[in-house]
């Protein structure tokens, strides 16, 4: 395999080298402090030239490389390595911003060199990233962050850290092969597992153990197992497996295999004779506030020493499930006082006579996670075992109970635990929400499900990204949801086809002088960006509906743009007595300039038999908690949030009927909304949270609307700018019968 030889300490770092490297998986990365530069051993021949590597490899792994576009995009690579100025910098930054705001990639529909040149480059210059971080170019720092998050470069960049603080000596090198450190990874054997108890549905905390497992079996060509817990009859379900399956479905991940601790009930109970007959293990009947108080004082169990003749006695009565057996449990004899409590004799078997939902009533007795998890994960032949850093205590109770059993050890890796404000995560105090029909159910909006979240408008790409660019951090932190929704809406935007929406409540009649006679319809892009989006029809007429806030707003005579139409100017308003504006007269103004208006008006033609408006109800959400972070003893009731559910009846342009449930799209000036589906007649959208401060903050402390009342929605956003982009169309978009009503070249012309 081809070697590419680079050192920590080099500068500029050769990132477009590396980063192409790790990407394609062509070339093995080493790190050498005493390499003296970046170097590609390729088939006996040595390239020692960046630009030459990025092309090579590029070929290797069959990446585009032959637009005539690309050699511009090398050439400003080699540029901007040189640049210092920060005028010049922002300069070429913007107009990469601009040449990206409707790209996915530089040339092209897929990865080419030119992106890993230009990308490297970027990467390289501590001023370019510092500038990048202001997200003053959304559309180039999504493209750049893009590149971060793909299989591989993150081994190089967690790698490239190590190397950095690794002392130089002679023929130091570090192999870069291995993702955020796995330990004794072979590529090819690893194996991880995600092993969701079947109790309930799985939220977005397990959603970052489940990505991780999939990413890493992917990255070394291994096997991911899906492994059901189902050790509790008590709690658990056949329905709940389906219902997870569906859930990490929509996640996009998927197990080699689907197994159940079930399957070796068998084995695990054989093991754990082993342990009795070894005086490993005894049989237990202290009540359990004493077992609790005897654990923490570092105090031995009266039956400890018992012979192993009693405790397999005693185990027998357990696994027929007698009322004597009922009392004991069974207990891994591992230490009495160690400072580590999970060492202190933990339950390994306990009794339990309900029916198991595919055992039936086998079995009476049924083996603890602390024992079964080890045990299970061996013999599946795991090899890295992924866990929340909340298991650190019980990993050397992990590594005892594979060692007492003489089994295959197991790989653990730890990664710290996802931790959101205002949110809980907890099932029982979940399920305490569904009881108390706060919610309609574990797909809510509200709840922090994978079903909820998807439902509220999260993407799979923005919670696969977020979760990878966590990283290996082992730090324990409460997080914000902006950043999450921040990164959503940089996935949605180019792609979201835009809509209008009145709000129905005092929405005002608008009757435009010089407007057409009748109707007419004019084929527009559904996103004045991206013409891969499609088409949609707007009607045009000389009676339109605006907002009442809108119309708050209008001073007499003043000249305003109704979007994609023209200017207009305000020739009346109607007030009634309690200062509710019922009705506007504009006349329309083609001539005018759309660039010297401060208003930009949304608005839609008023609803006719020919061409009716479509209701749609706009919902809007809070957090369910009023504290960011409930404590354990917190009584969850003393929490809740009064009012969380925010609605909005609507009209919206006919063209949202063509939506299939669960598709993401734009109201302008209200932002992004995923349509949930079709209720009582009424078109339902769900605003997606843009990851802005206003659109975050928790509403508990807004007074609370009257009970007859209806709840309404945050206000809408201040007016603003109107696109100035390239007409997506052209100068050939004829509207039917032909017109002279508006003039769209005006409003979108730069």
């Amino acid at each position: 395999m081809p070697t590419l030889t680079v050192s920590a300490k080099q500068l500029p770092f050769p990132w477009a080298a590396a980063g192409v490297a790790a990407y394609t998986e062509k070339a093995e990365l080493v790190f050498d402090e005493t390499a003296k530069g970046t170097t590609l051993q390729l088939d006996g021949t040595t390239i020692n030239d960046e630009e030459e590597i990025v092309h090579a490899l590029a070929k290797l792994h069959g990446l585009s490389d032959d637009s005539s576009k690309s050699p511009a995009f090398f050439a400003l690579a080699k540029t901007l390595a040189t640049v210092t100025a920060v005028p010049d910098i922002v300069a070429a930054l913007d107009s990469l911003d601009d040449h990206l705001t409707y790209r996915t990639f530089l040339v092209g529909h897929e990865i080419t060199a030119a992106d890993w040149m230009l990308w490297g480059t970027l990467k390289a210059h501590a001023r370019i990233v510092g500038l990048l971080k202001n997200n003053n170019q959304p559309h180039l720092l999504r493209w750049f962050s893009h590149f971060e998050s793909l299989d591989g470069i993150q081994a190089a960049l967690v790698s490239f850290a190590a190397a950095k603080v690794v002392k130089a000596r002679s023929n130091q090198k570090t192999a870069a092969g291995f993702a955020l450190g796995l330990a004794n990874a072979e590529d090819g054997k690893v194996v991880t597992r995600f092993p969701p108890e079947p109790s309930g549905y799985l939220h977005i905390g397990h959603a970052k153990a489940a990505l991780l497992n999939q990413y890493f079996a992917k990255m070394y060509h291994g096997k991911l197992i899906i492994r059901f817990d189902d050790t509790n009859p008590s709690k658990e379900k056949s329905e709940f497996e389906e219902t997870i399956l569906e859930d990490l479905h929509l996640m996009d991940v998927h197990g080699d295999v689907v197994t159940h601790t079930s399957d070796h009930f068998d084995t695990l109970y054989d093991l754990a004779l082993k342990l009795i007959k070894e005086g490993k293990a005894y049989t237990d009947d202290t009540e359990q506030a004493q077992m609790r108080v005897e654990r923490g004082e570092g105090i031995a169990s009266a039956h400890r020493d018992d012979s192993v003749e009693a405790n397999l006695k005693h185990f027998a009565e357990m696994t027929a499930g007698t009322t004597e057996g009922l009392r004991w449990c069974l207990r891994a004899k591992v230490s009495v006082d160690n400072p580590n409590k999970a060492m202190r004799d933990p339950v390994i078997y306990r009794c339990n006579v309900l029916p198991h939902h595919r055992t039936g009533d086998k079995w009476k007795v049924y083996p603890t996670y602390d024992f079964a998890c080890p045990a299970v994960d061996s013999i599946e032949g795991v090899t890295h075992a992924l866990r929340t850093n909340e298991y650190r205590d019980r990993n050397p109770q992990y590594h005892w109970m594979t060692e007492a059993l003489g089994i295959r050890q197991v790989n653990i890796w730890d990664f710290s635990r996802l931790n959101f404000i205002y949110t809980l995560l907890s099932k029982r105090k979940l399920h305490w929400f569904v009881d108390q029909g706060l919610v309609r159910g574990w797909d809510d909006p509200r709840f922090p499900t994978v079903r909820g979240i998807r439902r509220r408008g999260l993407t799979v790409e923005a919670l696969a990204q977020f979760m990878l660019a966590q990283g290996p951090s082992q730090a324990v932190v409460s997080l914000e949801w902006d950043s999450i929704w921040a990164l959503n809406k940089k996935i949605i935007d180019p792609v979201a086809p835009r809509h209008w929406a009145i709000v129905t409540e005092k929405m005002v009649p608008v009757t435009i002088t010089g407007g057409p006679t009748s109707p007419e319809v004019k084929v527009l892009p559904k996103h004045k960006k991206n013409a891969d989006i499609g088409e949609k029809k707007t009607v045009y007429t000389s009676a339109i509906l605006v907002e009442q806030e809108d119309a708050l707003s209008f001073e007499d005579q003043e000249e305003l743009t109704l979007m994609d139409w023209g200017n207009a100017i305000v020739r009346s308003k109607t007030t009634d007595s309690s200062g509710v504006i019922t009705a506007i007269e504009m006349e329309l103004h083609l001539d005018g300039d759309f660039r010297k208006t401060k208003k930009k008006i949304t608005w839609l033609s008023q609803s006719t038999s020919t061409h009716p408006l479509t209701p749609v109800v706009l919902l809007d959400y809070d957090y369910l908690i009023t504290k960011k972070k409930l404590e354990e003893n917190d009584n969850v009731a003393d929490f809740v949030t009064p009012v969380t559910e925010f609605r909005d009846n609507a009209l919206a342009d006919a063209n949202v009927s063509d939506l299939n449930k669960g598709d993401i799209m734009q109201f302008e000036r209200k932002g992004y909304f995923v349509f949930d589906g079709v209720v009582d007649g009424n078109l339902e959208f769900i605003k997606i949270p843009d990851g802005k401060a206003a659109s975050l903050a928790s509403k508990a402390g807004v007074p609370a609307v009257a009970a007859s009342a209806t709840p309404k929605a945050e206000s809408a956003p201040p007016v603003t700018k109107m696109y100035q982009v390239e007409k997506v169309y052209g100068d050939d978009v004829n509207a039917a019968g032909g017109t002279t009503m508006y003039k769209v070249d005006n409003v979108y012309k730069a």
